[in-house]
């Protein structure tokens, strides 16, 4: 699903997190959020999902707004950092995504396979590290019915094997059709993933397209490192 944010700003009373952001999301695409630590990448995106009301600005899917209680028919966010339904098991999580929220019991078993769930099923969710806790999200985001998906920090607490299964999860499930719009700060993850990036620092827009046209931008040839420096 392509979506357009344009011209989205949010201030925390004096400070601008959010100044006038815009940028296009293509169908099908992975699209990287890059931005150092206090950028306003987590503002954005609960700004997007409707989670926080910004002050200006606002998302079109095929040049028409999408009201923010609309929002969530559209895409749908995965955050960092939470423990949904603490005392609750990673199965119980999953049916309810499914059966609740209107998720694909066709995927299920898959996701199970993909993110390496099928020993942590019966464990509350309360009781999971933070890289099982990171799984058990990633697979509640793909087993959603919505056809745009917002994760932030997909590899947040992660190991290099889980890192590199979940990569391989996410462009799979890129490749049936649906669009994912990623908040990573690790650049090599993102560089490895992302078809495109939006660069993001100080709440603003520095740059947005694929490596060549970022360094066609900052006018410096190098690696998504390099660009990013530059830009910001």
């Amino acid at each position: 699903m392509p979506f357009e944010i344009r011209n989205l700003s949010k201030r925390f009373g004096r400070i601008p997190a959010l100044t006038d952001v815009s940028f296009h999301v293509r169908a099908g695409e992975i699209l990287g959020l890059i931005g150092p630590n206090g950028a306003g990448k987590s503002t954005l995106f609960e700004c997007i999902a409707g989670l926080l009301p910004s002050d200006t600005g606002e998302l079109l899917e095929q040049g028409r707004p999408v009201a923010i209680g609309a929002r969530s028919s559209v895409l749908f966010y995965v955050p960092d950092g939470i423990a949904p339904w603490p005392s609750q098991s990673v199965r119980w999580a999953l049916d309810f995504t499914i059966g609740f929220l209107g998720g694909r019991e066709s995927l299920r078993e898959e996701v199970i396979e993909q993110l390496g769930l099928g020993a942590l099923l019966r464990q509350t969710i309360g009781t999971l590290s933070k890289g099982q806790r990171k799984r058990a999200l990633l697979a509640i985001g793909l087993l959603t019915s919505q056809p745009a998906l917002l994760i932030d920090e997909p590899f947040e607490g992660l190991d290099l094997r889980q890192a590199r299964d979940i990569a391989l999860a996410l462009r799979a499930h890129c490749a049936r059709g649906r669009t994912l719009f990623l908040s990573i700060h690790q650049i090599r993850d993102a560089a490895h993933l992302c078809d495109r990036f939006v660069l993001l620092n100080g709440g603003q827009v520095r740059g947005e397209g694929t490596v060549p046209e970022l360094a066609a931008l900052a006018k410096t040839p190098g690696d998504l490192e390099e660009v990013f420096l530059a830009l910001t």
